[in-house]
């Protein structure tokens, strides 16, 4: 890396993300031909245009709370393919490099000094504070700040408790008829009220060690909380993730506690023994010792504290998920074909065994891919601070708005940046030069055409600071999806232009490497 500071030059960039480069002269390159620079093979991209192609190194890894259910969850923090047109919102919750029309090789800094203009900004290269709404399903409302939605397959999952209850009642207090589908739609909310106060379970703590909480989803299999950050510490972890189900078990006390005045047989009493019993079944589940559950999690801590390697942790954890996933599998339908579980009835036991083993085969699908997720998210994580904006941005010269483009990349050549900054009468950066536009105009007119045509203005969301890395650089590209942005130091000077592609494609090569 070239580094000029304090003699009144710009800071250079590091070309090393970028690999072999074009003469500016040279003819654009053959969209269709792979870059031999991108490790990924993958063929290059329009830079204008969206690449819904994505690597997948993790969904994000769900872990336990609520219900059979997933709990407090990390997003993602790959990028949405950063050179990407569109910003992807999180669902009912990217590798290729354009073609470097720029430079030669690094040779030396341009000697003039230009400062980022950042009027409007929180700072320079900071992105803006406020981000869209997460999305997913309802809203209900925002205890603690936190947005908390119900997905549109909780509607399914209350249908089905309302017919399940209703049949058990019907059994238990006849007299009720139809209404009783009225009381078993109460235990179904009832009952998912008790899964919130797991999750906000999480998010107290989380919120209490200053962990971001995004929001509060209830879905098809319980509620999960999505959590912006990991614990700092494995006590901390233990905690987070201990918490639900202790209350989960508070709540199946609580209950305990109101049935014993209450005369068995009526409504209230089959009411407060169901919430009994269901929290009581949330808690022990969840308490299961692997991920995604919290018992994973709790289980991931121990072993972080033993080794002192959360990766470790999360290992062991997936790994006893994912023999959990088929203890589940195999297990619950012998247990009922064995008369464990389910119905003296030859018929109700055939019955009951069909929908267990499907059950069973849910379940089972969710904890093993949530211990693939795990796995992913932690490897995503560790190789996540390779991703840094000082090494990744290219060297960049600035122009005057009126320059000509051959001019322009003479000046780029000489100086061996590979990217330009059209600046005001004042030297203030205005707008970046796209570099799929310098690739779409023909050498022999390039003498006529003026940088300022071929630029795309500057807003604050596509200046970021030369100091950001791994999650907290990707927020920001996600945040302002640009094929380009303005890297600038604290001091506002200019560091060098930022391309999404080579984000990507660094993203890509350290995902490929082993832990």
């Amino acid at each position: 890396m070239d580094v000029s500071g304090g003699s009144g030059q710009p800071r250079s960039g590091n070309d090393e993300s970028a690999g072999p480069q074009a003469h500016p002269t040279a003819p654009a390159p053959d969209p269709a031909q792979p870059d031999p620079a991108d490790p990924t093979g993958s063929e290059t991209p329009d830079p204008t245009t969206p690449d819904p192609t994505t690597p997948d190194p993790k969904t994000p890894h769900p872990e336990s709370s609520g219900s059979p259910t997933p709990g407090p969850e990390a997003p993602d923090p790959r990028p949405n393919t950063p050179g990407d047109a569109t910003a992807k919102p999180d669902p009912d919750s990217n590798p290729d490099a354009n073609p470097d029309p720029g430079a030669a090789p690094s040779t030396g800094a341009p000697r003039h000094r230009t400062e980022a203009h950042t009027d409007g900004a929180g700072g320079p290269g900071r992105p803006p504070q406020r981000r869209p709404e997460p999305g997913g399903g309802l809203l209900m409302g925002r205890p603690f700040g936190v947005p908390v939605y119900v997905a549109p397959s909780w509607f399914l999952v209350a249908a089905l408790i309302t017919w399940v209850f209703g049949g058990q009642l019907d059994r238990v207090l006849p007299e009720l008829g139809a209404a009783r589908y009225l009381v078993s739609l109460f235990f179904a909310v009832a009952f998912y009220a008790s899964v919130l106060v797991h999750e906000l379970a999480h998010t107290v703590a989380a919120l209490r060690f200053k962990l971001p909480v995004r929001r509060i989803q209830l879905q098809f299999f319980g509620g999960v909380s999505e959590i912006e950050k990991e614990a700092e510490t494995p006590g901390r972890e233990f905690v987070l993730a201990f918490v639900g189900p202790l209350l989960s078990l508070v709540l199946s006390g609580v209950f305990y506690l109101a049935l014993l005045p209450v005369e068995p047989g009526t409504v209230p009493g089959v009411l407060l023994a169901g919430l009994m019993i269901s929290n009581l079944i949330v808690a022990a589940f969840n308490l299961l010792p692997g991920l995604p559950l919290d018992g994973g999690r709790m289980l991931r801590a121990v072993v972080w504290k033993i080794t002192g390697k959360p990766m470790h942790g999360t290992i062991a954890a997936a790994w006893v998920g994912r023999a959990l996933a088929l203890s589940v599998l195999i297990g619950l339908p012998l247990l009922t074909q064995s008369g464990v579980l389910g119905s003296d009835s030859v018929d109700d036991v055939g019955m009951d065994t069909v929908m267990d083993a499907l059950l069973a085969a849910i379940l089972a699908a969710i904890i093993w891919t949530g211990a693939g997720n795990s796995l992913r998210m932690a490897r995503l994580r560790e190789h996540l601070p390779e991703l840094r904006a000082r090494a990744l941005t290219r060297r960049a010269v600035p122009v005057p708005a009126d320059t000509p483009l051959s001019e322009a990349l003479r000046r780029a050549n000489a100086s061996g940046a590979r990217a330009l900054v059209v600046v005001d009468a004042d030297g203030r950066p205005a707008s970046l030069v796209r570099e799929a536009a310098i690739v779409g105009v023909p050498e022999h007119r390039r003498p006529w055409v003026p940088v300022s045509t071929l630029a795309q203005d500057l807003t604050d969301g596509m200046r970021v600071s030369a100091e950001l890395s791994g999650e907290e650089l990707l927020d920001a590209l996600r945040a302002n999806p640009a094929t380009e942005y303005l890297v600038v130091e604290d001091t506002g000077e200019i560091y060098g232009v930022l391309s999404a592609a080579d984000v990507e494609r660094a993203f890509v090569k350290a995902m490929a490497r082993p832990s």
